[in-house]
């Protein structure tokens, strides 16, 4: 397999284990500190008491406080992990004071940042994430989550308002490129880390805090007359000043841990942007503008350090020495984009270029021939696997061609939570009246019947909707879908469950749409483990494999193609013995959708084989309809292995 996109995602993995190997070297450091400060403070004062009084030296105290810290750390840690895995992206987003912008909004400069977002997620075959406005005045943007699921893309003000279109597209691509590689999963992880060992500096400013400015050194003196209270403040600000003294241990630590982690990321996430946009003057002139004034990216929120290492410029004051910058100097970043770049830098943030606000979509896309066609290209789709987490300019281009040619009734459904709701209900009507009639007589009392009636107009545009526009739509519909309250999930997911129930023959493709949908909207509203991997090869996975490629085989194929398709795909893993094709009937979507739960949870290189596996089942019969490609990018997408739109009009192995 050529493709980086598999090499990425087991860096990623493994960046996080060294991550988790710095946070217990950095623990040990600071436990042993406090043993340290705690058994020389002891000493200091036993030595003194013996003289008066003979009593032994208490060794149970620097023991004592060692076990402490180390709980500290411990439980902070896991605080903040388990909050962060309860809030996914929208915590982190919430935090910086981030504001949802909510995808039905009309405001110029909301519109075109979600326009921008919409395309670069369509065009990477990743759901849109919802989109968080900071009210902040600096250019900078982060992603946040522990997956596609629950990720989210925070903007600034000054961002979205400062930058051309072009700009922000390279903003926005540099974004995606962390989404795909695994770095925001990483990142976010990282934030949960390393808030223990950040926590005895945290407490000891609190305690100094309190002492010099919550009336703490006043009050002692005329509570206690004989001094003892001077005793206690006294020991107090030694205490202060120790956990600082200490606590900056950790804070060394996390900054050189944010920085090995974080600075060649940043280089590759800025190669990636221009990858996809063919761009290098969109990003290179973000960074420009960046650095045309001084603390052009910084941002003012208390909590900005904190998540320093997200940024896509340098967010805080990091020191004067580059030893914990989390980013890369502007100008390297710069040449290595624009290697013959002449040094100077843009206009200031204030400047905005003329269309920066009233711009709300780009130009005409390129067309792609064959892109109205009912086939794709058999060798685009045998190549398929190869273009996972792998987006180029043609597919943003086409992302943008695509969103301008779904009907604008649709559209607006999708984008508003009342109507994406009944878009949905829309989807999965089948085109048979009898079966149409006892879905929507299913719905009765499950979904309001103002919705229910909006489901069967929308059904007629649906109906005539192109197969390649089907999974683009579902896409555009989560941020909508996830703005929706808990009760009104809980209804719509009763709803849901009952129109799959109500058709008894649902069609390959659409049980795919949906099983998507609730994929990357269940993460919102229910607790979903994270992603992980248990599997590191594909030879326990002889079950799980059957089901998916005899299922692939016999969809799209009569009955004497489906034994070559399923061996064409079976030539693909040669490390699974006993491959065999099931019988139709043992093919049904209960079984399908446990094995694709169990192939998730493998390394993401051997997921990539099965990927490819499924690409050779459905080119079997050198004949591939966009439905097929369609399905085998959603069954891509349940795998966990975001894959582009395959075009008519694509190079094969540009990846």
């Amino acid at each position: 397999m050529s493709t980086d996109f598999f090499e990425r995602q087991d860096r990623a993995r493994k960046s996080t284990a060294w991550l988790v190997g710095m946070f217990l070297v950095a623990t040990v450091l600071i436990v042993a500190a406090v043993v340290g400060a705690t058994y020389y403070g002891m000493l200091a004062a036993h030595d003194m008491n013996r003289a008066l009084h003979g009593k032994p030296y208490p060794w149970q105290v620097p023991v004592g406080a060692g076990v402490g810290a180390l709980l500290l750390i411990v439980l902070g840690t896991l605080y903040k992990v388990l909050a962060l895995r309860a809030g996914g992206g929208t915590s982190v987003a919430e935090s910086l004071g981030g504001r949802r912008v909510y995808p039905d909004a009309t405001d110029p400069t909301a519109r075109k940042l979600l326009n921008v977002v919409e395309e670069m997620a369509l065009a990477s075959g990743t759901p849109v994430p919802p989109v968080f406005l900071l009210e902040e005045p600096g250019i900078n943007a982060f992603a946040a989550g522990y997956s596609s699921s629950d990720a989210v893309v925070g903007v600034t003000r000054g961002c979205a308002e400062s930058l051309s279109r072009d700009e922000l597209q390279g903003v926005i691509a540099h974004e995606f490129s962390h989404i795909l590689n695994g770095d925001m999963r990483m990142s976010i992880r990282m934030i949960g880390i390393l808030h223990g060992i950040l926590l005895l500096g945290l407490i000891g400013r609190i305690l100094l805090r309190l002492v010099f400015h919550g009336g703490g050194m006043s009050s002692r003196r005329n509570d206690s007359g004989n001094g003892g209270g001077g005793s206690a403040i006294i020991a107090v600000i030694a205490g202060g000043v120790a956990l600082v003294v200490i606590g900056s241990i950790g804070s060394l630590m996390g900054g050189l841990i944010k920085a090995a982690v974080s600075r060649q990321r940043e280089y590759l996430a800025d190669a990636s942007a221009v990858q996809f946009t063919r761009n290098p003057s969109g990003i290179g002139g973000a960074l420009k503008r960046i650095g045309g004034a001084q603390r052009a990216s910084r941002l003012r929120h208390p909590r900005a350090s904190e998540m320093s290492h997200m940024y896509f410029a340098q967010g805080v004051w990091e020191g004067f020495s580059s030893l914990m910058a989390t980013h890369p100097p502007l100008g390297k970043r710069i040449r290595a984009i624009e290697p013959e770049w002449d040094g100077k830098f843009g206009e200031p943030v204030g400047a905005r270029y003329p269309e920066a606000v009233g711009a709300a979509v780009g130009g005409k896309a390129a067309g792609f021939a064959g892109a109205a066609s009912d086939t794709v290209p058999v060798a685009v789709v045998d190549e398929a696997w190869n273009q996972v987490g792998e987006p180029l300019e043609a597919h943003r281009q086409y992302a943008t061609e695509l969103i301008a040619a779904i009907p604008e009734t649709l559209l607006a459904s999708a984008r508003s939570p009342y109507s994406a709701r009944a878009l949905v209900y829309a989807m999965l009507l089948d085109r048979d009246a009898a079966t149409r009639a006892a879905q929507l007589a299913s719905l009765d009392g499950l979904a309001r019947p103002d919705v229910i009636q909006l489901a069967e107009r929308l059904s007629s545009d649906v109906d005539r909707l192109e197969a390649r526009k089907r999974l683009p739509l579902v896409d555009l519909c989560l941020p909508a879908l996830r703005a929706m309250s808990s009760p009104q999930y809980q209804r719509f997911m009763r709803a849901f469950k009952s129109l799959v129930e109500a058709d008894q023959r649902i069609a390959l493709f659409e049980w795919t749409l949906g099983q998507v949908l609730m994929r990357h909207l269940r993460p919102q509203f229910e607790r979903v483990p994270s992603p992980r991997i248990d599997y590191f090869a594909l030879g326990r996975m002889q079950g799980p494999c059957n089901v998916l490629l005899s299922t692939l085989a016999h969809a799209g194929h009569s009955p004497s193609q489906a034994q070559m398709a399923f061996d064409a795909a079976a030539r693909n893993l040669p490390s699974i013995n006993g491959l065999e094709l099931l019988p139709r009937e043992q093919c049904n979507l209960r079984e399908l959708e446990d094995a694709l739960a169990t192939l998730r949870r493998v390394e993401a290189r051997h997921r990539g084989r099965v990927v490819d596996a499924c690409a050779a089942a459905i080119c079997a019969d050198n004949e591939v309809k966009v439905a097929e490609a369609e399905l085998l990018r959603g069954v891509s997408d349940l795998l966990d292995c975001p894959m582009p739109p395959l075009l008519a009009g694509q190079p094969v192995g540009e990846a």
